[in-house]
């Protein structure tokens, strides 16, 4: 087993234990039966909200965008790079289906973010075309430096390795989880991968009536 592989077990190992202690806590507190069928549906969310990092990044239009300010709307913010093999464009193609098939208010209430762990590559245009390819609305934002996307990552216990970027083609490991917003702007939870989309299409129009 490579030093990689070992770090991306610790890692998953962690995640899987912070999710647990989650779990337990949300189901000894109030609303049992709710919190149930949202975690049936992979939506785990946490005993205490956490305040996202005083962070700016850039967007797919080359805008400046806070972090600490994602507000208004519920967001799920997935870790990924658009060079990604696999699980990258299968999960925005199952967010984009998921999204096809709610309602327009439950839709209005969402706003679906890429956060790429390969600002080396992931310029603001490439992430433009990158996820006009799925759904235009999809918001790219993009890293001015390695140790602002760690903190963000840090922040939301979604964890990536850092690539090592002098090798041609490389690839980034990381998590296929999705950090769960909340309109207040701070995190509220998560949503494990792999995704139960026809769960979830029932459960987000739930959720996001929560303030």
């Amino acid at each position: 087993m490579t030093r990689t592989q070992k770090t991306v077990l610790i890692f998953v190992a962690i995640f899987a234990l912070i999710l647990g202690l989650a779990v337990n806590l949300v189901l000894s507190g109030n609303g049992q039966g709710d919190q149930t069928a949202l975690i049936d549906a992979g939506v785990i969310l946490l005993p205490q909200s956490r305040e996202m990092p005083d962070i700016k990044m850039i967007d797919q239009d080359g805008q400046p965008v806070a972090m600490n300010e994602l507000n208004d709307k519920w967001t799920l913010l997935f870790f990924g790079y658009t060079f990604c093999p696999d699980i990258c464009p299968t999960t925005l193609a199952q967010l984009r289906q998921i999204k096809s098939e709610l309602s327009k208010e439950t839709v209005d209430a969402l706003r679906i973010v890429l956060v790429s762990v390969d600002p080396n590559r992931d310029t603001p245009q490439q992430l433009k075309t990158y996820l006009g390819y799925f759904d235009p609305s999809f918001i790219g934002l993009t890293a001015s430096s390695a140790a602002d996307l760690q903190k963000i990552a840090n922040a939301v216990s979604i964890p990536y390795i850092p690539a090592d970027i002098s090798k041609p083609n490389y690839t980034v490991d990381h998590s296929g989880n999705l950090a769960l917003l909340g309109p207040d702007g701070t995190q509220r939870g998560f949503i494990r991968s792999p995704f139960k989309s026809q769960k979830l299409v029932v459960q987000l129009p739930e959720l996001v009536k929560r303030n």
